[in-house]
């Protein structure tokens, strides 16, 4: 469990935070590139770390991130002529490049210096992976965009989406870190929660190794005389990669899901709301994604585009229960609730905005959460020292991969499937 303390540490993400200190030293995702997809189109309202920020391509197709209200008399910029490089202030004209530079301030005389003493707040931005970064922290320690592997891969090998989430990023991150609620949160096809006969076999062996990244950890069970291996990576600040296999069905009827990666990436928009950014890459250059499957993934964890609401925010919510189906959950599946995510969703969100730390009871299979938490307020400290925080060179992400797998009976999974493999791209 965590003090009242040590959790505010860890969940305050505004402007002037220890975590928000933290967060604001990574290059961060924003929002997708396809939604300001037009050079000089309609800009974008964002919500990052607590800040109101406003998106827009230039006329030369680069990213603008700037605030969200004009300097001038705090009109909102989301209402802004998007023209010849730059977004201008209906209001009063007032126009800025995508570095804060006032360019024009028609409202002023033509001799005026004025413009040239005003500027409007803005953050550099990166577009890779189909993703508009953006970084927040000093301007003097931007460090280079990171090199994750589903940046790399050419654009016909992977999908990336996002979602909304309604809770503090953490207890988000922690969800997906949490590789233990499979076999219950997700079972499947069970009749009569009959898997609960065999509930030992399902509780994960829980191995957790330090990187200089973040780290690794696996979660080993039996299957079958098999054994089932989930090998996981965490990377700071929020990035989780796993294998795509999901157990022996899976290897036997796809064996295209043993090349796949899928990953995560948890933004907080402020303190109570997460933004979700959801990829699928393969990792074999000579195997791209069929486009029959760009959406399956998604609509199977009940975020496909049919599932979502225009905000992003899922139709099943808290707001409605998530449509739980206590029918459903008899005879099908252990929640009652249809979509992976969705389930995810129900647990984390129903925690409450911020969930109270210091009353929970963590156990064994609790390890990689209990080390995301040391790993992150280390990080913290670690900043507020003046240091600087672990996986800010880009060549760390290239050392690292996850995976599913069975691994036969009488071996380990470290002789057949080393943990951190080299990245291929």
């Amino acid at each position: 469990m965590l003090s009242e303390s040590e959790n505010e540490r860890l969940t305050r993400v505004g402007p002037g935070t220890p975590m928000g200190n933290l967060l604001r030293r990574y290059w961060i995702p924003a929002l997708l590139s396809s939604e300001v997809a037009d050079p000089d189109g309609p800009p974008v309202r964002v919500k990052l770390l607590n800040e109101d920020l406003i998106a827009f391509r230039d006329t030369n197709g680069d990213v603008g991130l700037v605030d969200a209200f004009c300097p001038h008399r705090r009109a909102p910029m989301f209402f802004g002529r998007n023209e010849e490089c730059g977004l201008r202030c209906v209001y009063h004209g007032w126009k800025f490049d995508r570095h804060g530079v006032c360019v024009d301030m028609p409202s002023e005389p033509p001799d005026s210096l004025f413009k040239t003493k005003v500027q409007i707040p803005s953050y550099p931005t990166w577009e890779g992976g189909d993703i508009i970064w953006a970084y927040m922290g000093p301007p003097d320690l931007v460090p280079a965009p990171p090199e994750h592997e589903f940046v790399r891969t050419p654009k016909t090998h992977r999908f990336v989406s996002r979602t909304l989430e309604d809770c503090n990023w953490l207890q988000a991150l922690e969800g997906g870190m949490d590789s233990t609620h499979l076999s219950i949160l997700h079972s499947r096809n069970r009749g009569e929660l009959a898997f609960l006969k065999n509930f030992e076999g399902t509780v994960p062996q829980i191995h957790v190794e330090r990187t200089s990244y973040g780290y690794q950890y696996t979660g080993t069970r039996t299957l079958d005389g098999d054994l089932w291996v989930r090998g996981y990576q965490y990377i700071m600040p929020g990035v989780q990669l796993r294998g795509m296999v999901y157990g022996r069905t899976a290897i036997s009827a796809n064996t295209d899901f043993a090349n796949r990666i899928d990953g995560h990436f948890w933004v907080p928009l402020d303190d109570e709301h997460t933004c979700v950014y959801n990829f699928h890459y393969a990792m074999d250059p000579d195997r791209p994604i069929p486009e029959s499957e760009v959406h399956a993934f998604d609509t199977t964890a009940g975020r496909g585009p049919d599932d979502l609401l225009p905000n992003l925010q899922p139709k099943r919510n808290l707001s409605n229960d998530y449509l739980i189906d206590r029918q459903m959950q008899k005879t099908y599946n252990f929640t009652g609730i249809v979509g992976v995510n969705t389930e995810d969703y129900a647990m984390q969100e129903g925690m409450g905005a911020i969930v109270d730390r210091s009353k929970e009871h963590l156990g064994t299979t609790d390890r990689a959460v209990i080390i995301l938490r040391q790993v992150l307020a280390e990080a913290v400290t670690a900043v507020e020292r003046g240091e600087d925080p672990p996986a800010l060179e880009p060549s760390t992400y290239r050392a690292m991969r996850a995976f599913d797998v069975l691994v036969p009976a009488g071996k380990t999974w470290q002789e057949t499937h080393p943990l951190a493999p080299m990245a291929r791209y």
